[in-house]
Formats: structure tokens, sequence, C-alpha cells
């Protein structure tokens, strides 16, 4: 994979005190927090097309972020985004199919008509699982997230050429990954339950997925992501 060699330094966030980049400048800026998983899927989708080169990462703190932020890039004040062309444009999905279309290096969309059309349907049940995943967590975590990994189970293997979703790793994946990674870590951490268990298929992906190095220099520090889900949705336990 081109990408496999490629190690990024990461730099610290940018602050209510940092200085704005100079904006509309010609570079490709990707705004990210390093512990949001909406901005993990597109900051993956640069590293594994291999656009380290072209697409400028610029974490932001979310906790103390800056004013120019929501004033000069993007108004909706949230991440992730994306600078090029004399635009910012956001939404994470949205920002996977465009750094897709636009920018060189390894399709993540199959050209296949049966891979695209279950893909698409994949794609269509994405925000339904988080949600039940974060709902869970108020009320019988283990009983409640169960019909949502099992979904991801059953999807799994439809496709006999690579075994993640569509077979080969695509933008689907890269649509759960960041959820998946967070709970089965939040799961066993705080419930002492293994989200694979009973469930081989998911196992074997979770696996395949963390040999791909352009995810795996995603990956948020595990202490932050537990007490990050400890203060913001687990508060009450």
């Amino acid at each position: 994979m081109a990408t496999a060699g490629v190690q990024e330094a990461r730099i610290p966030p940018l602050t209510s005190t940092s200085e704005i980049p100079p904006l509309f400048d010609g570079t490709t800026r990707l705004y990210i927090s390093y512990l949001c998983p909406y901005a993990q899927r597109v900051w993956i989708t640069r590293n594994y097309k291999g656009l380290q080169d072209k697409i400028e990462l610029v974490p932001i703190d979310l906790q103390n972020r800056p004013a120019w932020y929501k004033e000069k890039v993007y108004p909706e004040n949230k991440v992730p985004s994306l600078e090029h062309n004399g635009k910012v444009l956001g939404e994470s999905l949205d920002l996977v199919k465009y750094i897709d279309d636009n920018f060189e290096g390894q399709s993540l969309v199959p050209s296949d008509p049966a891979k695209k059309e279950f893909g698409e349907q994949l794609i269509s049940y994405v925000d339904t699982f988080t949600k039940e995943l974060y709902s869970a967590l108020k009320g019988d975590p283990i009983q409640q997230a169960s019909a949502a990994f099992d979904y991801l189970e059953n999807s799994l293997g439809k496709f006999d050429d690579g075994p993640f979703f569509l077979g080969q790793f695509s933008w689907v994946d890269i649509a759960y990954v960041p959820f998946v990674e967070r709970f089965q870590l939040v799961f066993f951490e705080v419930f002492k339950h293994d989200i694979t268990e009973g469930r081989p298929k998911l196992a074997a992906w979770i696996e395949e997925v963390n040999k791909i190095n352009a995810y795996t220099q995603t990956r948020g520090d595990p202490k932050d992501i537990v007490d990050l889900f400890k203060k913001r949705f687990l508060a009450q336990q």
C-alpha cells in the first residue's frame, strides 16, 4: 500500500490563542479534532489515498477552539471541514466522497454494481448504528447494543474477495471503524464486555482493519477515549 511507509508526527491542536492559517492561499487543509470520530473518517481517507503531501492536517482543540474557525473558516463551527479551491466544505461522509472523487489515489467506492448498491445500503444505516450505540449507554448497554453489532456481523462476508464489508477496503469500512473502535474499547473497559464474542466476522474485520496503517495512525489514545465517554455519556454511571 502506498501509504504504508508514511509516519506523521501529531502536531499540537490549535487553540483560542493560535493564529489563523493563511486561508485560501492554495493550500488544501483538513480541519479535524484528534478525538472526533467524524473527522477521523476523512483523516483515514486522506491517508489511505496517500494525500499526506496534498492535504495539510489542521487539528483543532474543540474544548478551546479559536474564534476565527467559526468566523472565517466554517460557520457551523464543527469538524471535519475541508478547505479546497477557495471554499470550505463539511459533513464527514460527503468529504470522504469528495476527496475520493477529486484527488488521486486508490478509489474507495467500488465500480461493481452489486458492491455499490450494498455499500449504499450500509452507508444509509450508519447514522442509525451510531444512534443505537450512544443511546444504549443510557440503558442496558450490552443488551441494547447487541442488534447494532449483529447487523455488522451479518453484513460482513457477503463478498468473498476480502475481509471488509465490500470485500476490499472501502468508504463503508471508513464510515464504521471510528465508532467500532470507540465502542469496542468502552464496552471492554467500562462494561467488561467483548463485542466480538460470538461475532467471528466482526472480530476478523477488526483484526484486518488494524493492519491498515492509514487507519491505525488515526486511532485515538485509549485512555482519552474512555475518559471522554465517561465524562460525556456515562456521567450517571
